[in-house]
């Protein structure tokens, strides 16, 4: 984890990160036990079943490296890939409100996306870089 974030911005990275991982973790229970409202969705997008226990298994590893605070930027990536195809199926497939919710699903889906995104920004001194030649050739 970066050493280099302030008391606020590291209470700001763990808010947004629970936030986050138990949204995702709390809709595995449906993804995985295939609920009704689950088959609904992975059905009109095409690709039920295995897409439901597809994304619902990157969701899964998401919510944990959002958890660990060394892959805490991984985890963010990975869930604003998730949430960037649930957000744009929501806006060209299923709409905003899904079976009566009142848009709640996609308000999930955007709340874990800024959550990421705010986690991937505190986080980006994380991500691993391989420097090439260039690099030492500016060092000097």
């Amino acid at each position: 984890m970066n050493a280099s974030l302030t008391k606020t911005q590291l209470a700001i990275s763990w808010v947004c990160r629970i936030v986050a991982a138990v949204i995702l973790l709390q809709t595995l229970f449906f993804k995985f036990t295939g609920a009704p409202e689950s088959v609904y969705i992975f059905s009109r997008v095409g690709i039920e079943p295995w897409g439901r226990y597809a994304t619902g298994t990157v969701e899964l590893i998401a919510s944990v490296m959002l958890l660990t605070p060394r892959l805490a930027w991984l985890g963010g990536l990975i869930a604003i890939a998730v949430m960037g195809g649930a957000v744009g199926v929501h806006l060209t497939v299923l709409g905003i409100v899904v079976q009566n919710d009142g848009g709640l699903l996609f308000g999930l889906a955007l709340a874990v996306f800024i959550c990421s995104a705010v986690t991937v920004y505190l986080h980006r001194r994380d991500i691993p870089h391989q420097c090439h030649s260039r690099c030492q050739t500016q060092k000097t």
